[in-house]
């Protein structure tokens, strides 16, 4: 009936400013009316939404959830998940609320326009879009998520072309969007994430310490895994993969981030995972494997010339970071295997190893005994200086190392003691947790001086002939991003997909 007054409504898109601002209030007005112009008026609409004027577009956009009907839905959200890549603030605030309104209407549709783009769209749509999804979702009310929802979301994710063309830093995202859904909170839920980061760790191939993106993928997806493990989510693959093609080349990985202790990240994530292996095929080996790496850390002591002093050889530097790593990790691993020390070295290898403990024991005591006379009698805030930060985790790695050895010094040796890993915080026992932390129980020795700060853990104490060191390393791996040349082998190549607009 007033087909053609709307169809001049349409045609005011091509006409002045005042003529646009009326069509972008009026085309979505009358739109539900005319149902033979729908195609017209979405376009007209984008056309709006592409204006010069900020104001007008600002507009257009505010409007465009007026548009997502029945059929509609999925096309208006292609659309607004195209408009993400605006720079303009206030309009990419418009495009986020125009989405999560259309997302209460129906989260299906909407999704299936946002994945779309995140299969298809240019890289710069791809990357907010998937930056939406992993910061807007924990913000929907379940009524909207349900699980039929949340059950799409995994089956999108983990599609081929989603997951194998990420980069790493998508692939962090991904993992915080679907460790985010309530239905993955249980045992099997969080065995399907780990299913899933082991499938893009490419634990099948075959480990090139030299490349620093199968590096990078190796560790990004190993510090997605490792929050997930439990006593019913076993790390066996993960455990065997390290010692099996990680632990031999360790001297020669690449690191793929500057200023990275590579080796010592390495050490510690294996650590982390070794509390929750569960039964390994070739455990002995596995378990020599993680001996030998050790005994590299655990030097012979200098030989001494006839009169009892050192014969001009220099005193081995102790790499406390490094041991109680490797230590923690052996001393994990050898509770599945208890006779490995006794029955499975022969006598000569096992009095070599336990004079390179006794050596190391020595070398300890005095660390400790000058790390608490230099702790003595600080509290608060004189514990917060970086110099002492540093000595509060050396105590807690030199600690540690000390309850390990004395436990393998047991006849025959003993694997019972726990103790918390220096960066990990020292968490209480808490019968509502739903998982036991990695590796805390109350035997571990007292704690002088638990006092520092989560992240000072990630200090590397490693100090040269019983000093200080003023430049002793620091190091934080958080996710990082940036696999390297970007979307290289394995963490994307998707070329240049840039087909302008697509609606």
């Amino acid at each position: 009936q007033h087909k053609d007054a709307y169809q001049a409504i349409l045609d005011g898109v091509k006409g002045g400013a005042k003529e646009k601002r009326l069509a972008a209030q009026f085309i979505p007005k009358f739109f539900k009316h005319f149902p033979e112009l729908a195609d017209s008026a979405i376009n007209a609409q984008l056309d709006l939404c592409e204006d010069e004027d900020v104001s007008i577009r600002r507009q257009a956009i505010k409007e465009l959830p007026q548009f997502a009907t029945g059929d509609n839905l999925p096309r208006v959200a292609d659309i607004l998940t195209q408009l993400l890549q605006s720079d303009d603030s206030a309009e990419f605030n418009l495009v986020n609320n125009a989405l999560l309104s259309i997302f209460k209407m129906d989260a299906k549709g909407t999704l299936g326009g946002l994945f779309s783009q995140i299969l298809q769209g240019e890289d710069i749509v791809r990357e907010r879009a998937i930056k939406f999804l992993s910061t807007k979702l924990k913000t929907l009310p379940e009524e909207v998520m349900t699980k039929e929802v949340e059950e799409f979301i995994l089956t999108e994710s983990k599609k081929a072309s989603v997951l194998e063309d990420v980069t790493g830093e998508e692939f962090v995202l991904f993992m915080k969007i679907l460790s985010g859904l309530k239905s993955l909170q249980t045992v099997s839920g969080r065995q399907q994430l780990v299913e899933l980061v082991a499938e893009q760790a490419d634990l099948e191939q075959t480990f090139n310490p030299s490349d620093p993106d199968c590096v990078d993928r190796l560790l990004q997806c190993t510090r997605q895994a490792v929050p997930l493990f439990s006593k019913n989510v076993h790390s066996t693959k993960f455990v065997t993969y390290f010692c099996e093609h990680v632990l031999p080349n360790l001297s020669s990985l690449t690191t793929p981030v500057e200023g990275l202790d590579i080796q010592l990240e390495v050490l510690k994530l294996l650590a982390e995972m070794s509390s929750f292996c569960g039964d390994m095929e070739k455990l002995e080996s596995n378990l020599k494997k993680l001996f030998d790496k050790l005994l590299e850390y655990m030097p012979l002591p200098p030989e001494e010339a006839e009169n009892g002093e050192n014969a001009g050889n220099e005193e081995p530097k102790l790499q406390f970071s490094y041991v109680e790593c490797l230590l923690y990790s052996f001393h994990q691993l050898g509770r599945k295997l208890p006779d490995f020390l006794t029955a499975k070295l022969n006598a000569e290898k096992l009095k070599d190893f336990k004079i390179r403990l006794q050596y190391f024991a020595r070398g300890l005591q005095v660390y400790i005994r000058q790390l608490r006379l230099a702790l003595q009698g600080k509290t608060g805030e004189a514990l917060k200086t970086e110099e002492n930060k540093i000595k509060v985790v050396a105590l807690k790695i030199t600690n540690n190392i000390n309850v390990l050895i004395k436990d393998l010094f047991h006849i025959p040796p003993s694997y019972k003691s726990t103790v918390t890993l220096s960066w990990k915080p020292v968490q209480k026992a808490d019968a509502s947790q739903k998982r036991a932390s990695e590796d805390t129980t109350s035997s571990s020795p007292p704690k002088k001086a638990s006092a520092g700060p989560k992240r000072d853990a990630r200090q590397i104490y490693n100090p040269p002939s019983g000093k200080y060191s003023s430049n002793l390393g620091s190091f934080s791996y958080e996710q990082r991003g940036g696999f390297r040349g970007g979307r290289g082998r394995g963490w994307g190549g998707r070329g240049n997909r840039s087909r302008g607009r697509i609606y």
